[in-house]
């Protein structure tokens, strides 16, 4: 049979990273690993391709050799996801939809011939056998959670890696905190189950064979829901690492209480971690204690990122702006506390009540609930209604990313942080290689672009000279980031730019002026 897998594409939000991936000569930043998992499940003798919408475009010719789709994605990619169902459809193409969107999207709403709820693992022997009798079901639901033993190695040879920024690995699925808008604990439960290291280290051994020697992501939700396992893997990493030559810098996602640990940074830091997302939200503990986000409670927020970035790791932070509790003040207060954290990158999201969450059904019984969600909580659209009026809230949110996204602003956080990272003299860096074909062409497209060409020069330019002065034990670093924020300034302009069109339809003046790009 042939399988024709197909990954959407995701709209341009401060999350895609396109407009620095262009700097790399990239066009995405990572594979669509649960697709490459999926082919792995599949009999073997099927054939199987691979069409990721991010990096390619889907043709006839693609189409014609199928005998079904399958198509997987998230909220976000709704509407890409069905315009190539029905594109499938009217071609009598069988289309088979999964992964995270099927929780949060019903099935009538996905158009598909088929719909998988649920981990692939304990289905897809079933799926396949039934679509290769003609007697496939229109919804499978998995029943239980698998053990990720179960998980296969993905199929590598479908996707072209060098078209990626960044290859990924899975090790964990679950979290065992209850966040109320989190709708992770409710599709991987908050019980969190891990591969083994054998599996893990098979994975990195796979990628290096391929060629692959740049950064890694291990996109668990929360790389620490189990810190013993994850001790145990970290170990392992820095062993691995030793053994290798040319090494992966690894990135990951994590909970704030990784702060009070500071073995396990330790850990991470010699495994080579290089930088960890962590879940912020707001520095209003009313909030977070209203959003049940206790483990960022009692404790001060700015002395936790400091410790984590004291071990050599960039800390990325998610940002929620539309709680209950919420204060006219909260739009300062964030600014303030982002600008005195040294987190250059600040995910500043408007609150979304996605589907199946607890923040869902609670503002559905109070009546609330507007829509079913965009899944962008970067965007400026609400699902619900705030108890903070509305356009405040929207305007509020628009100001703190013109306020944090400003060149002067941003660039004063990356050399806070710059400063708490910087190796001492005689302290051993990264092993990642700055000195590529990749990193060079960045470099130079940078000084194009934002150094003769950018309208924030100056401000450039005064980054760039600290950085090769001051920092320049972390120059790649710094570089990298200045990348990164010319994505950050053209999202943030476009904003301002919206607000401006509606403005104008509306027959109202708009704010002059705009943010720095």
């Amino acid at each position: 049979m042939n399988t024709l897998l197909i990954y959407p594409e995701f709209p341009d939000t401060y999350w895609s990273f396109k407009h620095a991936l262009k700097f790399l000569g990239k066009r995405a930043a990572q594979p669509p690993l649960g697709l490459m998992t999926v082919a792995a499940l599949l009999p073997a003798s099927w054939n199987k391709r691979l069409v990721d919408t991010n990096v390619e475009r889907l043709r006839d010719r693609d189409l014609d050799w199928a005998d079904v789709v399958m198509l997987s994605g998230m909220h976000i990619q709704l509407g890409p996801l069905v315009e190539i169902v029905e594109r499938c459809r009217a071609r009598g193409l069988r289309t088979v939809v999964g992964g995270p969107i099927t929780s949060s999207v019903p099935a009538s709403g996905l158009k598909a011939d088929h719909v998988v709820i649920g981990e692939a693992e304990g289905l897809m022997a079933e799926l396949a056998r039934d679509l290769e009798q003609g007697t496939a079901k229109p919804l499978y639901q998995a029943m239980e959670r698998p053990e990720m033993k179960d998980s296969p190695l993905p199929d590598l040879s479908l996707i072209k890696m060098r078209r990626y920024s960044t290859m990924t690995v899975q090790y964990s699925r679950g979290c065992p905190f209850n966040c109320e808008f989190c709708d992770i604990i409710e599709i991987y439960g908050r019980r969190p189950r891990t591969k083994s290291v054998q599996q893990v280290m098979a994975e990195l051994d796979q990628l290096h064979a391929a060629g692959w020697r740049e950064a890694v992501f291990i996109v668990d939700d929360n790389f620490i829901g189990n810190k013993a396992r994850a001790r145990e893997l970290c170990t392992a990493l820095a062993e691995w690492r030793s053994q290798h030559k040319t090494s992966f810098d690894f990135n990951a996602e994590a909970s704030l209480n990784l702060a009070d640990d500071r073995e396990l940074m330790q850990l991470m830091k010699d495994a080579g971690f290089v930088s960890v997302f962590l879940g912020i939200e707001t520095p209003d503990e009313l909030g977070l204690i209203a959003s049940n986000k206790l483990q960022n409670t009692r404790r001060s927020l700015l002395e936790s990122v400091a410790i984590i970035q004291s071990y050599g790791m960039q800390v990325m932070g998610g940002f929620i702006l539309g709680f209950d509790t919420d204060r006219e003040d909260i739009f300062d207060r964030m600014v303030e506390f982002i600008q005195k954290s040294g987190i250059p990158v600040a995910m500043v999201g408007l609150l979304q009540a996605m589907p199946g969450t607890q923040l869902f059904r609670r503002l559905w019984r109070e009546g609330r609930i507007l829509d079913m969600g965009y899944g962008d909580n970067t965007g400026d659209k609400l699902n619900f209604l705030p108890n903070m009026d509305p356009a405040k809230l929207v305007e509020g949110y628009r100001s703190v990313l013109k306020r944090i996204y400003s060149c002067e602003a941003y660039y004063e956080r990356v050399k806070l942080y710059l400063s708490r990272v910087q190796p001492q003299p005689g302290e051993r860096r990264s092993r990642q290689r700055w000195l590529t074909t990749a990193n060079v062409r960045a470099f130079v497209t940078s000084i194009v672009r934002q150094g003769i060409f950018g309208p924030q020069r100056w401000s450039y330019w005064k980054f760039l000279l600290a950085a090769a002065t001051r920092y320049r034990r972390c120059f790649g670093a710094a570089m990298t980031l200045a990348v990164m924020g010319y994505h950050l300034q053209v999202l943030t302009q476009k904003l301002a730019k919206t607000k401006q069109s509606e403005a104008a339809v509306a027959g109202l003046p708009a704010e002059s002026g705009g943010p720095d790009a």
